[in-house]
C-alpha cells in the first residue's frame, strides 16, 4: 500500500517549525512560492527560494521529501507565457529541471490559479480571452513530467470551488492525472470576496462536493489530498440584514465591480498573527464560536459588529479527515501552512492525530476504498 501523504506548505512570511517529535507524520514540505516568471525565460543566477532546500530539509525527519511551489495567488504572467507554444512549454520544463538539479529539491508543486480564469485579475483580463489555457495546461505538465523523469515529484494544487475548476474537465482530467504524483485540492478558501452569502471556509459539505466533482471527472480518489487550512478568515455582513441563520446572511460589498480590488471588507490571518485592532473582536468570536454539524464547520457570526468568522478547530479537522479521507479512500491531506499554526500547533496535532488514527486501521479497517 502506497504511503499515505501529509504535506505542509512553508511560507517565509510565516516559517516557524514545531519540534520534530511533531513532524513523525510528515511526508512532504512544500516551500511557497517562486514566480513563474523565473522560468520563462533564461535561469536566473541564484533561485529565490526564501531558505535553501538543505536548511529546510534539516528541520524535518530523514526522507521527508522537499518540494518548491511555483506560483501562488496573483501570480498570473509566467504560467500563461510558459504554457504557450510548444518551444515556451519546453524552456519552461528545462528550466524548472534544472532548478531541481542546482537545489536539490525532490520536485515542484505546481500552483497555477487558475488555467483558464478566475485568477486575481479576472476582471481586468476576461475568462474568454484564456480559453486557450485549458488546452496547454495539460501539455504544459506533460512537458514537466518528461524533463523531470520518473524520479521527481510532480504535483499541483487545484482549486476547491467548481467555479473556478475551468481546466479541469472530464476531457483534460485523464491527460492531467497522468502527469502528476498527486493533486493537493484546496479545500479551504471555499468563501472568499467574491461571494455575496455567508458560508464556510473550508467546510465538510463544500469541501464533499469538490472532491466528489474531481472523482467523477477522472481523478483516482488515492490521488487526492484533501487541504486543511491553518488560518482565520472573516468577512462583513450587510448591516441591514436580519438573519434567521448566520449562515446565508449577506455580505457588503467585498471586491470593486469594476477591478475586482479588494475593499477591505474582508481579510485571513494565521493563528500567529492576530491583528491588534482585532483581538478583542476574535476573543469573542472563539467564545462564541460553534460547531455546524450539517455544514460541517465552525463559525461565529457578531450581530453586534456584523461579522461573520470561519475557521478549522482541532475537532472539525478531526471530523473532516473521518467524513472524507476515511469514507472515500482519499490518499493524503494537506494544509495551508505550518507555521500559521504557531506557536502552539494544536491543528497540526489534530491532523496528526487523525493520520494516525487512519494508521492504526488501515491494516484492516472497513473505510479505506483504496485498500
Amino acid at each position: 500500500m502506497p504511503q499515505f501523504r501529509h504535506l505542509l506548505y512553508l511560507t517565509a512570511q510565516n516559517n516557524d517549525v514545531p519540534d520534530i517529535a511533531l513532524l513523525s507524520r510528515v511526508t512532504h514540505i512544500a516551500m511557497a512560492f517562486v514566480s513563474s516568471e523565473a522560468f520563462v525565460e533564461e535561469p536566473p543566477a541564484e533561485w529565490p527560494l526564501f531558505e535553501s532546500v538543505e536548511a529546510i530539509r534539516a528541520k524535518f525527519k530523514p526522507g521527508t521529501k522537499i518540494l518548491v511551489a511555483i506560483g501562488g495567488w496573483g501570480d498570473d504572467k509566467g504560467f500563461p507565457e510558459g504554457a504557450r507554444s510548444g518551444d515556451t512549454r519546453q524552456r519552461f520544463a528545462s528550466n524548472v529541471a534544472k532548478m531541481l538539479r542546482d537545489t536539490g529539491a525532490d520536485g515542484v508543486d505546481i500552483n497555477w490559479e487558475y488555467p483558464g480564469g478566475n485568477g486575481e485579475n479576472y476582471k481586468q483580463v476576461r475568462n474568454s480571452t484564456k480559453e486557450w489555457e485549458i488546452e496547454v495546461f495539460p501539455q504544459l505538465l506533460s512537458e514537466l513530467r518528461a524533463a523531470l523523469g520518473p524520479n521527481s515529484i510532480l504535483s499541483a494544487a487545484v482549486p476547491g470551488l467548481q467555479r473556478d475548476m475551468i481546466a479541469f474537465r472530464k476531457e483534460t482530467i485523464p491527460e492531467i492525472n497522468r502527469s502528476l504524483d498527486f493533486v493537493n485540492v484546496m479545500t479551504y478558501d471555499l468563501m472568499n470576496r467574491r461571494d455575496t452569502m455567508t458560508k464556510h471556509h473550508a467546510g465538510i459539505s463544500e469541501s464533499r462536493e469538490a472532491i466528489e466533482l474531481y472523482i467523477r471527472r477522472g481523478f483516482p480518489a488515492d490521488k487526492l489530498n484533501l487541504g486543511f487550512a491553518f488560518y482565520i478568515k472573516w468577512f462583513n455582513t450587510d448591516p441591514n440584514d436580519r438573519p434567521w441563520n448566520a449562515l446565508k446572511a449577506r455580505t457588503v460589498l467585498m471586491e470593486d465591480p469594476g477591478t475586482g480590488a479588494d475593499l477591505g471588507q474582508s481579510g485571513a490571518f494565521a493563528w500567529n498573527s492576530v491583528p491588534s485592532d482585532m483581538e478583542y473582536e476574535f476573543q469573542r468570536a472563539m467564545i462564541r464560536g460553534t460547531y455546524d454539524a450539517v455544514g460541517g464547520g465552525s463559525f461565529s457570526w457578531d450581530a453586534q459588529d456584523k461579522r461573520w468568522w470561519t475557521w478549522e478547530t482541532p475537532e472539525s479537522i478531526r471530523r473532516k479527515f473521518e467524513v472524507l479521507v476515511l469514507s472515500y479512500g482519499l490518499g493524503g491531506v494537506f494544509a495551508w501552512g505550518l507555521g500559521e499554526d504557531a506557536p502552539f500547533f494544536d491543528h497540526l496535532r489534530a491532523l496528526d492525530d487523525s493520520i494516525a488514527t487512519y494508521d492504526s486501521i488501515s491494516g484492516n479497517g472497513p473505510y479505506c476504498k483504496r485498500m
